[in-house]
């Protein structure tokens, strides 16, 4: 975490932003924890989830119904190749950086369009990464609002 910490001084998390003694108690609590996590992740510049579950799809919803606030969605395996072929000497410095902003120039939490497939009814992950209240601009080019 050091590196990360380095690279990016004003990452937080709850147990940054209180004291450890504000924290107790919330200890054996998990679902009063995952709120303050929940809080924290709305309330931040940058939401990037390091996992896909609904707790994640909930945050990008309601961050994308707050105004579109910056989630960046992690294209994993991309991702992966992009730190292997660096790690082997294929990739300098810059060329990884440009590669990572390339991969995921379209996943800054923009709204996108419902999965609709005629005759099934519309998935609820869907829903709560994009809130229909978020999508009643016109559609340019048929992905993005």
């Amino acid at each position: 975490m050091a590196p990360l910490k380095e690279a990016f001084p004003n990452l937080v998390k709850k147990e940054t932003l209180v004291d450890a003694s504000d924290l107790l108690p919330f200890q054996n609590l998990s679902n009063q924890m995952a709120a303050l996590d929940y809080y924290v992740s709305i309330e931040s510049d940058i939401f990037i989830p390091t996992y896909g579950g609904n707790m994640a799809k909930v945050v990008e919803g309601h961050r994308r119904y707050l105004g579109f606030k910056k989630t960046i969605l992690l294209d994993r395996k991309a991702l992966v190749d992009l730190i292997d072929q660096y790690n082997n000497g294929i990739l300098s410095w810059s060329e990884f950086t440009l590669g990572v902003n390339t991969v995921h120039a379209n996943r800054m939490g923009n709204p996108t369009r419902r999965l609709e497939v005629p005759g099934k009814p519309k998935l609820e992950d869907y829903f709560y990464t994009n809130p229909t209240e978020c999508l009643s601009l016109p559609v340019e080019d048929g992905d993005q609002l």
